[in-house]
């Protein structure tokens, strides 16, 4: 009985989280490379996050679309 439980809040903590990770990223500002560059930023790859980001320029920190 308690490994039914156990594996029930599990699974229910395991979803909470999966449904919150597509909406935290959707929330984050996103631009397109070529903006980034065209206002003066570079676009540089963040292996801790596994994301681009632009540097620099208008648009300094926020993720690149594509």
């Amino acid at each position: 009985m308690r490994t039914r439980i156990l594996a029930f809040t599990a699974a229910l903590v395991l979803s909470a989280l999966g449904a919150a990770v597509p909406v935290a990223q959707a929330a984050a500002p996103a631009v397109p490379g070529p903006t980034c560059e065209s206002k003066y930023g570079k676009v540089e790859y963040d292996s801790a996050t596994g994301l681009y980001t632009c540097v620099g320029g208008e648009y300094d920190g926020e993720r690149i679309t594509s």
